[in-house]
């Protein structure tokens, strides 16, 4: 079943202002170790960061309580890479405590993430889902 769905444009240019302006400050606020190494070894900077912030804005969304609010910051919602490359989340503190109220029980969340980017645009989709798990009997 499907607990939570999100989406989120993002303008490029407005990331690049934002690093252009306060640099690594922006970057700490909102991305995590990771996010910045993975953009910092890119050669479209803002592109990527512009994913990512989309992708965050999207998992809030999806979660039902916007950044920052409820417990969930910026930091909570690190966008990566699995080893096939693609997109998904690693959620801590708040964003965690939050999946874990809206999975019902008996269950266990399983988030979908697509990322796209098309110049001046970047933008986000994330989907929640539910999956039921085996009786532990």
């Amino acid at each position: 079943m499907i607990i939570g769905i999100g989406n989120d444009l993002c303008n490029i240019e407005r990331i690049q202002r934002s690093l252009d302006r306060f640099g690594e400050r922006f970057e700490q606020r909102v991305f995590t170790p990771y996010e910045i190494a993975k953009a910092r070894g890119r050669r479209r900077v803002a592109e990527t960061y512009a994913k990512r912030f989309a992708a965050k804005e999207a998992m809030a969304k999806a979660l039902g309580t916007g950044v920052p609010r409820a417990g969930v910051h910026w930091q909570h919602m690190g966008v990566i890479n699995l080893p096939s490359g693609k997109p998904g989340f690693e959620l801590t503190g708040g964003a965690a405590t939050r999946l874990a109220k809206l999975t019902p029980p008996g269950h266990r969340a399983l988030v979908h993430l697509t990322l796209t980017d098309d110049h001046p645009w970047a933008e986000a989709q994330v989907i929640i889902e539910a999956i039921a798990m085996a009786d532990a009997r």
